[in-house]
């Protein structure tokens, strides 16, 4: 399954989540598989869609938070995991497009292209509901799990990668302001 596929399955199986995709092809595919006001692309922020999904995870306990991150994105900050091990958030899914490269700076090999498993490091850092899917089948089943089971989550999905697809719009105050109006929050 490639990433976009693997987007495309989570896409349709969301409500009213709340989806905070890393910047690059994570942003895009979620734009190309259903872009809605729930979606937040983040732009100029490598390593960091973890701890903003934790973030809106802690401020809106009542909505579910899914975060969309590739390998090398996670592993620039993984002390994250263990942020979100010692906060427990039971509203955060974690889900890590795992394709074993930097795809957004030009396909450089990632560490998990030599054998690391952040599945295991996620578990070892303490987030006990750490899986990884291989297919598309298992991969269902995981979200499916997450979605109606607390965690926090994290959710190593094995991809291949995408055909290039079409990018959401730059307009970085319009879907922060967007987001926030879909959240309920105050102040937009």
């Amino acid at each position: 399954m490639t990433r976009l596929d693997a987007t495309k399955r989570l896409r349709a199986r969301l409500a009213k989540e709340a989806v905070v995709a890393s910047l690059g092809h994570p942003a895009y595919d979620l734009f190309a598989a259903g872009d809605r006001p729930e979606n937040f692309y983040t732009w100029g922020s490598m390593g960091l869609a973890s701890s903003i999904g934790l973030g809106i995870a802690m401020a809106r306990p009542d909505r579910r938070v899914v975060v969309l991150d590739g390998d090398g994105s996670l592993l620039m900050n993984l002390g994250s995991l263990a942020t979100i091990a010692t906060s427990r958030p039971p509203n955060l899914i974690v889900i890590v497009w795992d394709n074993e490269e930097y795809a957004t700076t030009g396909g450089q090999k990632t560490a998990t292209a030599s054998g690391a498993d952040l599945a295991r490091a996620a578990e070892a850092l303490g987030i006990t509901n750490s899986v990884t899917a291989r297919t598309a089948e298992a991969f269902d089943a995981a979200i499916d799990q997450a979605l109606t089971t607390p965690g926090p989550w994290v959710i190593v999905a094995k991809v291949g990668e995408s055909a290039p697809v079409a990018r959401p719009p730059l307009d970085y105050v319009g879907l922060k302001e967007r987001f926030m109006r879909a959240m309920g929050s105050p102040g937009t």
